[in-house]
């Protein structure tokens, strides 16, 4: 195939496949970029199967959100490793990760409840954008065979390992350094554990990803100094996104202030 026949096939596919103006430049920003372990081809096919993805399994996230944390996977030097996802509802973003993970040599290691959204009693009413919000006991459940059946046949589940339970459950025993983290789990509370026993576990210049940004009591979270200070054990990091963004960009500086 030439290169020129190739650009014309990845225009007319991008054209196709976008769905938003948003999605259309994470997508040719993806597919034009520079990544060493995949060619344009190779690119423009990985998109083919997000979108393939979504079509098959309920994803509640745009493409250009999960593409941040796949160029984010791909970028990552080396073999071996880990990455993480917290909160991952029918295996979608499972799947999109894995693909990732699989091409980059890294694991994927999932924390989900696999019960949905737990008991609690936080106030949520509107999001950023105005509009309601609100976060049931039991919903976006998808049980631990649902998500791996999902994984099995749309992903890559070799580079995959689950973690079964509630955050506050399991996070407290995992201490494996980790690469980057993507979180997606709708209540302060939630966002509070995983940061707390996940950041510390972030390599020097990684970065935390929250797809929970639009929510305002996820955000007055990722504001407070105090909760960085003696529950994170940090100084406040740098963010990108913060209060304007529903993906949530956090940064691991390398030289961390303590």
């Amino acid at each position: 195939m030439t290169e020129r026949t190739l650009n014309l096939k990845m225009k007319k596919t991008l054209r196709r496949l976008a769905t938003s103006y948003t999605d259309l430049v994470a997508i040719v920003g993806f597919v034009a970029g520079d990544f060493p372990r995949l060619s344009p081809a190779g690119r423009l096919a990985l998109v083919k199967r997000l979108f393939d993805i979504s079509g098959k399994v309920e994803c509640p996230h745009s493409h250009s959100e999960v593409l941040s944390y796949i160029r984010t996977i791909l970028a990552l030097p080396g073999n071996g490793g880990r990455v993480v996802e917290a909160g991952c509802f029918k295996g979608g973003s499972t799947a999109k990760f894995s693909l990732a993970t699989g091409i980059a040599g890294k694991e994927l290691v999932v924390f989900d409840s696999f019960q949905g959204i737990p008991e609690h009693s936080e106030p949520h009413d509107r999001n950023i954008y105005g509009i309601p919000v609100s976060f049931a006991q039991g919903e976006y459940c998808g049980g631990l065979d649902e998500v791996m059946n999902n994984v099995k046949t749309y992903g890559n589940i070799n580079s995959c390992r689950f973690v079964k339970g509630w955050f506050e459950e399991t996070l407290p025993g995992f201490a494996e350094p980790v690469d980057a983290v993507y979180i997606d789990v709708d209540l302060a509370s939630s966002v509070k554990t995983c940061l707390k026993y996940l950041y510390p576990l972030l390599k020097p210049g990684g970065a935390f990803f929250t797809h929970d940004g639009h929510l305002p009591l996820v955000i007055e979270v990722l504001k407070n100094d105090k909760f960085w200070r003696e529950e994170v054990g940090c100084s406040k990091p740098p963010m990108e996104g913060l209060g304007t963004s529903k993906l949530v960009k956090i940064m691991k500086l390398e030289t961390s202030v303590n």
